[in-house]
This record gives structure tokens, C-alpha cells and sequence, in this order.
């Protein structure tokens, strides 16, 4: 696979998984595609050596991996959740002539950015049949349905000075001028959009707005890649390249958690139990498991923060990754990060025999810094793990950007590993 290709590729990835659960269903499609064979956590396995297998949990996290003789797996691991704006359980809000939809924000967004912005509402929602059988869908409104108006500067004298965002007040979608708006009405119609006709009564949902503007090359030569969600799908997107790529000879798991942006604490996050459950039962002698454990390596691949041009003083000078100048290892002495010299060692190794640059990012000693799922995997399992991203400008807002060349990149050291 040429660069062009890969990028194109991820482009389109982005673009067809709005939410964490569109995510799931895309990457189980393409390893379905790749010959990989669907478990159920549900279910007993019996798995045959020499095969690929994936699993789901809650629509939201998968695991796929191969199942060789071999033990001393190259595991990577990355999030399908990105901040955005979930919708309340009770959302309708009508007043001052329009029609609203109360929003609870998910993660550490960038609130100024989702003004202005043209969006579409997606994710999951759970119904009772027309059989009285409770049954999820996912929906995507693909449409622009919403938008956050901005406060025009004539009413707001601060607006270029000490703008701050209340996240109850002030970025509440709006939808509508129609009084006669209905919510059944409309989630019957996303549910009759994805095929599902036979709702007797709407139950929960865990829908989420996010931004119509399609990924797309930015730059006189195509340098940057500027879409919503790079943070964390661009990972998402480069270990299922990996795990597909591969030979199912070799020893490779990859592993997509929901839930990284809140904490990673529930049952399909990093801090729940879904990767050391499905490795107790693939392993299911004690002695193989931890023989698998301490012979294998975590490869936690989270997007890591490129040096502004605009505020290089954000950046130890140092430590200031550029974007298209390599992927990112990420080191902090207080653990926020997992890395160590054993494991950067390894990761520089398969990187200079391949010719790949890669850079290092710590953070201002001055600054908190922030995490990922790498140390607590490493906590919950005693893998050994490194800490790697590729370089990124406005994490967290709705439109993130990364270099072109970067994920390639960091895909083709991640297979080198494996070799």
C-alpha cells in the first residue's frame, strides 16, 4: 500500500464513523473483509491455532487479533471516542422561536470551535419491537440538522478579548423553527433511515452531534490532513491497517477502547476488563498467559501535541514535535505516559532499520500533563508499553490536523515491530 492510497483510505474512515459505535462497525466490516472470524463474548470459544478472530463489546470497543504458536505479541492499542457533544435524555427545548436540543458536553472539547459549524446528529438507539424485543440501531442523520449560532460581535464587546463558553447556556444546538417539532418523530425517522420500521415504543439513545464538513488535504502540496475526530480514529485507522496487513503467523493484537476522553473507567474503556478477558480466555493456563504477558509489548498510540507556530512557548524546546518530521514518542517521569528506555529502544530500533524519523514530546515541566490508556493498561496487565502518537495541531477541536506523511509512517515501524 502506497501513501496515497493509505491516506485516501483514512479519509474515508473518518468520514463514515461519526461516532464510536459507526467506528466498531466499520473496523469490524473491514476485518470480516480480511478474513477474521466473529467471537461473542456471550459464547464459549474454541479457537484454532493459525487463526484471526475479533470481538466487540457494547457496539463500541473491538478486539481483533491472530493466533499463532508464537506468543510474544505486538499489541496496539488506540480509543474510538472523541469529545463532542452528547444529547441530553430530555432535549427538547422550545423557546425564543426556535427549537433546541439540550447537549451534556463529552471530554475536554474545544468549545469556541463547534460554533458556526454546520451538524448532524449519530450513534445508538434502543428500542421495543413490534415482537416486545428490545433492539438497537445505529442512525446517522447524515444531514445538517443543527447548528450553534455565534453571538454577533455588535452584542458582545468581549468577543475578541475574554471569550469564555458557559456549557449549559451557550452551546445549545438549534434545530428548527416549528413549534410542532416532535422528538419520536424524528428518532423514528433516523431509525427508518437505517431500515428499522418496526418501532413499538423508543427507549434510550446515545446520540451525538458532530460536524457535516467532510476530511479532506489541506496545503499548497496536500501537507496537512484536516478533519473532525483524528484524535483518535487516525490510530483506530492504523492498527486495523496493521492487524489486516499482517501475517497470521505472527503474533498481533489490536485493541479499540471506548471511553479514553472521560477516563476510560467502564466496562468497554481501558480501566474495564475487556482486553485481559479476552486474553484469560484465549490463554487460558495461567503459566501461558503470563509467559504471553511478559513477552509481549503494548504499543498505546494516542496523538501527541505538534509545536504551535503561533506558540512555540507551549513546548519544551526539546521535546517539540513538527508535523511530517516523523511519529511521536511520548515520555513523562510521573507515569502519565507508559514509555520506558526498554521499550523506546525497540520502537527506535525498528525505526532506523526502516528509515523512519520519529521525534520525543515532554511536556513543559511547568504544565499538566495528560494521558492515555497506555499506563493503564500497563497497570491492569504488567505489559510492557511505549507510548507513541503522530503530531497534531487542535486537539480537541472539531476540526483537528495532522501531516500526510506522519500516519504512514507510523504504520509501516508498527509492522516492522512485528516482523
Amino acid at each position: 500500500m502506497n501513501k496515497q492510497d493509505f491516506n485516501d483510505g483514512f479519509l474515508g474512515f473518518l468520514d463514515a464513523s461519526p461516532t464510536p459505535f459507526h467506528a466498531t462497525q466499520n473496523m469490524v466490516g473491514m476485518f470480516a473483509n480480511a478474513g477474521f472470524i466473529r467471537l461473542y463474548e456471550e459464547q464459549k470459544w474454541a479457537l484454532e491455532q493459525g487463526g484471526k478472530y475479533f470481538v466487540t463489546r457494547n457496539d463500541s470497543s473491538v478486539i481483533a487479533f491472530t493466533y499463532p504458536k508464537s506468543k510474544n505479541y505486538v499489541m496496539v492499542g488506540a480509543h474510538t471516542d472523541s469529545p463532542n457533544l452528547r444529547l441530553k435524555p430530555n432535549p427538547v427545548i422550545k423557546e425564543h422561536g426556535v427549537v433546541k436540543f439540550g447537549v451534556e458536553p463529552y471530554g475536554g472539547l474545544l468549545f469556541n470551535t463547534w460554533f458556526d459549524r454546520d451538524l448532524s446528529l449519530a450513534g445508538r438507539v434502543s428500542y421495543l419491537d413490534s415482537s416486545n424485543m428490545i433492539k438497537d440501531a445505529l442512525v446517522d442523520a447524515k444531514k445538517a440538522v443543527a447548528i450553534i449560532p455565534s453571538l454577533a460581535i455588535h452584542l458582545d464587546d468581549n468577543a475578541n478579548k475574554d471569550k469564555t463558553v458557559n456549557a449549559q447556556t451557550d452551546i445549545i444546538p438549534i434545530l428548527s423553527t416549528s413549534s410542532e417539532f416532535n422528538l419520536d418523530e424524528f428518532l423514528k425517522e433516523l431509525l427508518k433511515q437505517s431500515g428499522v420500521e418496526n418501532v413499538k415504543e423508543l427507549y434510550a439513545n446515545e446520540l451525538s452531534f458532530y460536524d457535516t464538513q467532510k476530511a479532506s488535504f489541506v496545503g499548497l502540496n496536500d501537507d496537512f490532513i484536516a478533519s473532525a475526530r483524528i484524535d483518535n480514529l487516525l490510530s483506530c485507522y492504523v492498527g486495523m491497517l496493521c492487524i489486516c496487513s499482517v501475517d497470521e503467523s505472527k503474533p498481533m493484537l489490536f485493541i479499540a477502547s471506548d471511553h479514553e476522553e472521560v477516563g476510560s473507567e467502564s466496562t468497554s474503556g481501558a480501566g474495564g476488563s475487556f482486553l485481559e478477558n479476552t486474553l484469560c480466555r484465549v490463554f487460558s493456563d495461567y503459566e501461558e498467559y503470563m509467559l504471553l504477558i511478559r513477552t509481549s509489548v503494548m504499543i498505546s498510540a494516542d496523538n501527541a501535541h505538534a509545536i504551535h507556530p503561533n506558540f512555540p512557548s507551549k513546548h519544551d524546546s526539546n521535546h517539540a514535535p513538527h508535523i511530517n518530521r516523523g511519529s511521536v514518542v511520548k515520555v513523562n517521569a510521573n507515569q502519565r505516559y507508559a514509555s520506558n528506555s526498554k521499550t523506546i529502544s525497540r520502537f527506535m530500533n525498528v525505526a532506523s532499520s526502516l528509515n523512519e524519523p520519529i521525534q520525543t514530546f515532554v511536556t513543559r515541566s511547568d504544565m499538566r500533563c495528560g494521558s492515555t490508556i497506555g499506563p493503564i493498561t500497563a497497570t491492569r496487565l504488567g505489559i510492557e508499553t511505549l507510548d507513541v502518537g503522530v503530531p497534531t495541531y487542535a486537539m480537541h477541536s472539531v476540526r483537528e490536523l495532522c501531516g500526510s506523511d506522519d500516519a504512514y509512517s507510523l504504520y509501516k515501524i508498527i509492522l516492522g515491530l512485528s516482523d
